[in-house]
């Protein structure tokens, strides 16, 4: 039976076996890439140096965004790479690393997602404590909850996955080191530690996709009641983009990580991946800033700052 160490690099998927598919699949990425690091980029920058933002909403957008960066930061170049260089192959340290860190970014998103889900509610349906239950220190102390959270998911299930004996060969049926396809190169009787931890995390974040629906249930019951159309209206608008991506969020990645075999196929799991890996990091800007007008007028400000000649 081969061990682990036997095994010093993983092979992943190949989008396409011509040389003109896999450029244009770099480009593609390319394009994401950029937009993702840019409208990330532009919030944490605006936040930060804009005091009006100085509020929890927008603490914790910052932490969102800097999470995205992480998260999109660990997957794609490495998959750009591999078709510029026409190459499918990733080191075993370099696939433990992206495991790690890849865990580590989407676990903590959901956390601060979730925190999102609370400080909406609380300015909401208890505006007159907003102050006092979301304070500078606890919100810290949520943001650092959040991440810390995200590590120790990271470690559990990175030490877990690669301390398998590996049966199956070499080939990661995916376009970045993936749990559940390392899994499946495991020896038959050795991966039910690993599934178990994975249960553990799929129940947590179910449990936390339950309290973030059971917030917006109160949300909108104390929204529908206000008096004022344009405030219904502005409620809703920042509350159903953050239900959406939540719900998105949850719901492909317990799909992905919970599917039976039965209807697992390479397309499917591609789709899958590209939705709960990609797409947040990509459009939570576009989703959480370009419909807020404070976040717009910070970055329509940081932008003359900085291209003062085209003002």
């Amino acid at each position: 039976m081969p061990n682990i160490s036997s095994v010093s690099e993983f092979l992943l998927l190949a989008f396409a076996d011509r040389r003109e598919l896999q450029l244009l699949h770099f480009a593609l990425f390319l394009a994401i890439y950029l937009a993702a690091v840019l409208g990330n980029g532009l919030i944490l920058t605006a936040v930060a140096c804009d005091h009006r933002l100085h509020t929890p909403m927008y603490f914790f957008l910052l932490n969102l965004a800097l999470l995205d960066v992480g998260c999109i930061s660990t997957t794609l170049p490495k998959a750009m790479a591999n078709a510029l260089w026409d190459t499918r192959a990733i080191s075993y340290q370099g696939c433990a690393a992206q495991v790690f860190f890849f865990l580590f970014f989407i676990a903590a998103e959901y956390s601060i997602l979730t925190v999102m889900a609370y400080d909406r509610y609380i300015a909401i349906c208890k505006p007159l404590h907003y102050g006092s239950l979301l304070g500078s220190r606890a919100c810290a102390q949520m943001a650092a909850a959040a991440w810390g959270s995200g590590f120790l998911n990271a470690v559990l299930h990175t030490t877990n996955t690669f301390s398998l004996p590996l049966c199956q060969g070499n080939a990661v049926n995916q376009f970045f080191c993936e749990v559940p396809h390392i899994l499946k190169l495991s020896c038959s009787d050795s991966y039910l530690r690993e599934d178990g931890a994975v249960l553990f995390s799929i129940f947590l974040a179910f449990g936390c996709f339950v309290f973030v629906v059971v917030s917006y249930v109160q949300i909108f019951r104390a929204v529908l009641r206000m008096p004022s159309s344009q405030g219904r209206h502005k409620a809703f608008s920042t509350c159903l983009p953050h239900l959406a991506v939540v719900s998105m969020f949850v719901s492909t990645g317990i799909f992905s990580y919970l599917k039976p075999p039965s209807i697992s196929s390479p397309s499917l799991d591609l789709v899958v991946a590209l939705l709960y890996s990609l797409l947040p990091p990509a459009l939570n800007p576009l989703i959480y800033s370009m419909r807020n007008q404070e976040v717009k007028d910070a970055v329509r400000k940081l932008l003359q700052y900085m291209f003062p000649d085209h003002q």
